[in-house]
């Protein structure tokens, strides 16, 4: 991210009303809290200093052992067209347990209900139950645990035969 990204995103926050905004990326933590400065007329921003990131280590490509030709992306799509995904209602980081010392809400193969609750999903400090919009089987979870997560992405395959 360079100044000029960080300038338009501090001039965005400010029109749009926004107490505090924090984004955090690989290389760049930012911090942008307005508020009004009585004694000097102004808007105070805030930015934090970028995190080091680790350096980044090429990897070389793996090369199939199988002489089967790869799945074509239109196979792997009709093969999951008869699944219900479940998808973000919010941007926010993915929790499949309730708490680290407990068991995770819902695990592959488990049958579940309407309104039965398959994970949390916390935003600015709130954890949201994610509930079951069908019944079935859950065939796979596409999320990692304790990974962010965007609006409107694919968290579960269900099948609701």
């Amino acid at each position: 991210m360079d100044l000029k990204d960080i300038q338009n995103l501090i001039k965005f926050v400010a029109k749009s009303g926004a107490s505090e905004v924090k984004l955090e990326t690989d290389d760049v933590k930012i911090t942008i809290k307005t508020g009004y400065d009585h004694d000097r007329g102004e808007t105070t921003y805030i930015q934090q200093m970028p995190t080091m990131a680790a350096p980044q280590v090429p990897v070389a490509p793996v090369q199939p052992i199988s002489a089967a030709p790869p799945a074509s992306p239109s196979a792997a799509a009709d093969e999951n067209s008869k699944f219900i995904t479940i998808k973000s209602p919010i941007i926010g980081t993915f929790y499949r347990k309730p708490s680290p010392d407990k068991p995770s809400f819902k695990e592959v193969g488990d049958a579940v209900s309407v309104g039965d609750v398959l994970c949390v999903i916390e935003a600015m400090k709130l954890f949201n139950e994610i509930e079951s919009e069908v019944s079935g089987k859950i065939v796979k979870v596409l999320v990692e645990d304790s990974s962010p997560v965007e609006f409107d992405q694919p968290l579960f395959l269900i099948d609701p035969s």
